[in-house]
C-alpha cells in the first residue's frame, strides 16, 4: 500500500465525518436557541423584538425584513453582496457576526463551537422556514 492511500483515506473519512457532523441535531439546536430567543422571535405574527423575527429567515436576503430597522452594514451586505441566509452564511455569521458583516449593531459575540452552530442551524432550518 502506498503512503498516499492512507492519507487519501483519512481525507475521505474526515470529509464524510464533517458532512455528517455539519447536518446538526435540531433537538440540541432548540437548546442552543436559548442564546437567541431574548432578541429573536420564531412565532409567526409576533412583533419583532430587539432583533428581527427569524420566521421565514431561510433564504431571506440579509437586512430585508420590511418592518425592522437594521444596521446600515447588514442592509448593505444584503444589497451589495446579495447575502442570503442559508446554512453556510448562518454558520459564518453565528461563528463571528462582526467578522461576517463588519459594522453590524448586533451585540452578540458568536458561537465558537462548530457542533453547537450546526445544531442551531438545523433547528432554524426546521422551524424558521
Amino acid at each position: 500500500m502506498s503512503s498516499a492511500r492512507p492519507i487519501a483515506l483519512a481525507f475521505v473519512l474526515a470529509v464524510a465525518a464533517g458532512t455528517a457532523f455539519a447536518a446538526g441535531d435540531p433537538a440540541r439546536g432548540q437548546r442552543a436557541y436559548q442564546k437567541c430567543f431574548a432578541c429573536h422571535s420564531l412565532v409567526a405574527g409576533e412583533r419583532n423584538l430587539q432583533g428581527p423575527s427569524l420566521v421565514g429567515v431561510w433564504g431571506r436576503r440579509a437586512g430585508a425584513l420590511a418592518d425592522f430597522e437594521y444596521s446600515a452594514a447588514l442592509v448593505e451586505a444584503g444589497r451589495e453582496r446579495d447575502l442570503r441566509w442559508d446554512a453556510a452564511t448562518l454558520d459564518a455569521f453565528l461563528a463571528d457576526p462582526q467578522r461576517a458583516v463588519p459594522g453590524i449593531a448586533m451585540g452578540f459575540f458568536g458561537i465558537k463551537d462548530a457542533a453547537e452552530r450546526a445544531d442551531l442551524i438545523a433547528y432554524l432550518k426546521a422551524v424558521a422556514r
